[in-house]
């Protein structure tokens, strides 16, 4: 049986080809993604009409990631939908839709699902973006999921190492022997194999885990931003990365992520205003590039922005972004010679 540690080594090496990866990720810069549902769902589906086409713009512009959220039920009580479509079938609709951008989720949650349908929807959207899928996993945040799906809410912490553990057995050997809680295979071969022969797996926040647990096993870190309006907010946010850095086994380069919602507003020089108890950031162009700099001198190496809350068209704040914010943080290069067949 391969050890997770070994996993985790071949899967570092192999990032160095990973077309999404690469696009998104680099030491010492910070690149922009956009988190989708452009706009949160009210009861009505026509807020989503029109949603893959401004994808492809973001895509034409040369973002580095377009990000979707994993949201099995609405809790009404929980107050936010999320994105509506199921995440991987989504990613997989467009992969076909762009060409360079990177897919990534924004979190799936791997103590709902087996690791095996998580490494077989994985795979496949890997394959046919040609390398493009970055995953961002989780425990799970809306308790309502999982007596629905007949598990234990307090146990999901343990279920998310459990499920990582698997999943990166199972996508990592040709023939994997797993003796886990979540089950056993031998003699059965998965397929497909991940097109650079690994999945970056970012685990989300704590995930139910320690800092040391996430220094050792994740691929790279996604968390909250801290206070967004001030500098001391990214400051705080620096010291947070460099304690997770500090317990990285071999010293070696991993990505750190963070997210915030924003209302862009025309205003280039409007201030850095919270909104809706933090929730939210209200801001001019010219105080997202500060912001954006500040989390770059932090260490943060891929900012996600959600335009949910704006007032403005999506397809506006859309090109301000491409053509104002943008070339300030730019994203890598990231194509490889994997040619898509499909």
């Amino acid at each position: 049986m391969n050890s997770i540690n070994d996993t985790i080594g071949k899967s570092s090496q192999a990032f160095a080809s990973h077309p999404g990866y690469r696009r998104m990720f680099a030491p010492n810069e910070l690149t922009l993604g956009i988190f989708l549902p452009l706009r949160f769902y009210d009861g009505d589906m026509g807020v989503l009409v029109g949603q893959a086409d401004v994808v492809r713009d973001i895509d034409r512009h040369g973002f580095a990631a377009v990000w979707v959220r994993d949201v099995p039920l609405f809790d009404p009580a929980f107050g936010d939908a999320g994105q509506v479509f199921d995440p991987f079938t989504y990613l997989a609709f467009l992969a076909a839709q762009t060409k360079a951008i990177a897919l990534a989720t924004g979190s799936a949650i791997f103590s709902l699902r087996h690791p095996i349908d998580l490494a077989k929807a994985s795979a496949t959207i890997d394959q046919l973006s040609g390398g493009r899928l970055v995953l961002g996993i989780a425990s799970g945040d809306r308790p309502v999921e999982f007596p629905a799906y007949g598990l234990e809410h307090a146990e999901r912490g343990e279920r998310f190492a459990q499920a990582v553990a698997y999943f990166r057995q199972l996508i990592s050997s040709k023939t994997p022997i797993i003796d886990s809680p979540l089950g056993r295979i031998a003699g059965a071969e998965f397929l497909p194999k991940p097109v650079s022969g690994a999945i970056p797996l970012m685990v989300t926040g704590s995930s139910r885990q320690s800092l040391a647990w996430i220094g050792e096993q994740a691929d790279g870190w996604l968390t909250f931003p801290e206070a967004t309006h001030t500098r001391e907010g990214p400051q705080r946010l620096a010291e947070k990365i460099r304690a997770w850095r500090k317990l990285i086994p071999d010293g070696g380069f991993r990505p750190h992520m963070t997210n915030e919602w924003i209302d862009l507003v025309e205003d280039p020089n409007h201030p850095r205003t919270p909104l809706r108890g933090g929730y939210v950031l209200r801001t001019g162009r010219k105080g997202l590039i500060d912001l954006l700099g500040e989390w770059r001198n932090a260490d943060v190496n891929h900012a996600a922005l959600g335009i949910q809350f704006s007032l403005r068209p999506a397809g506006e704040v859309v090109q301000e972004l491409a053509e104002e914010v943008l070339p300030h943080f730019p994203s890598h290069q990231g194509h490889s010679d994997f040619k898509v067949p499909w």
